[in-house]
């Protein structure tokens, strides 16, 4: 019986993206066996092992990536050309597979992605809300939303707006333990430090002349999550340098205060990233010139 390339390469690239063979078969409707001898047909066919198979895992070898970075390409080429023979222009449709913050996930990309579906409800989402970078191709995602260092110079980056961290503490905190005038002073307070940060105790400031400042701060508490220590600054146990969009609320509700406003850090770029490909898909291209619309402003996102 001939290989049925194509169906072979699509369960191969299903595997991969779910990490199972199990959970492929259950998204594909077909019995594991069939899924396993799919994937074994196409290594056979190409002489080569596709993946390392284990009782609790299974990985892509050197060929296989390589393998599945380019099946990635021509399926979506394939859905793409298939939209254009059954419409006049190519619509967006299927799933777009995206990775964002949840601390800028869930106040702004998620309201833009309601907005989208209303335009486009043929667009399925699967999203990994996750402030840990993760390697696009490796995961199968299409798309991710990332503030500042990329994390690969071999993806594509369109900006969608921009940030700026502000430094911000409780009013009982600051009326306990006084105002920070420059930032040098943050070495004799209670500074909170974030796990993502490119370097966890070293905050950068800008003077009036946008010369760079570094200070080494330290602190009592420690975390993975803006929010979570926006929300201890609240509490008034110390200083947070977090994004505008997490802090401003708060700072409008009077809860924290901002300080050292002559001492703002640089801004950073937001960007809409997805792993270099001949041709983008409808469905990513469409929605990512969706949240440039949206959001690219002189101002940026706030």
């Amino acid at each position: 019986m001939a290989l049925d390339r194509l169906l072979a390469m699509t369960v191969f690239v299903k595997v991969v993206e779910q990490g199972s063979f199990v959970r492929a078969a259950e998204r594909m409707n077909m019995s594991t066996s069939a899924v396993s001898r799919h994937v074994a047909e196409l290594e056979t066919h190409l002489t080569t092992r596709l993946l390392n198979r284990t009782t609790r895992r299974i990985s892509l070898t050197e060929s296989g990536q390589a393998y599945f970075e380019r099946a990635l390409h021509l399926l979506a080429d394939l859905e793409e050309a298939e939209a254009v023979v059954s419409s006049s222009t190519v619509a967006p449709r299927g799933t777009i597979r995206l990775t964002c913050s949840t601390s800028f996930g869930v106040p702004h990309l998620a309201p833009a992605i309601g907005a989208f579906q209303a335009l486009h409800p043929e667009v399925r989402f699967d999203i990994s809300a996750s402030n840990r970078f993760v390697d696009l191709v490796e995961e199968g995602l299409d798309l991710a939303i990332r503030i500042g260092d990329l994390g690969n110079p071999n993806l594509i980056a369109r900006k969608i707006g921009s940030m700026r961290l502000l430094a911000c503490a409780s009013p009982s905190y600051l009326k306990r333990n006084g105002t920070p005038k420059r930032p040098d002073d943050l070495t004799a307070h209670n500074c909170f430090t974030y796990e993502y940060a490119p370097v966890k105790n070293l905050w950068h400031f800008l003077d009036q002349k946008q010369k760079e400042i570094g200070v080494k701060i330290d602190g009592s508490v420690h975390a993975n999550n803006g929010e979570m220590l926006a929300a201890i600054a609240v509490a008034g146990a110390g200083i947070a340098l977090e994004p505008d969009f997490i802090v401003k609320p708060l700072l409008k509700s009077g809860e924290l205060v901002e300080i050292l406003k002559n001492f703002r850090p640089a801004p950073y770029n937001i960007y809409a990233v997805y792993p270099s490909r001949r041709h983008l898909s409808a469905k990513v291209r469409t929605f990512v010139d969706f949240l440039i619309a949206r959001f690219s402003t002189t101002s940026g996102l706030i």
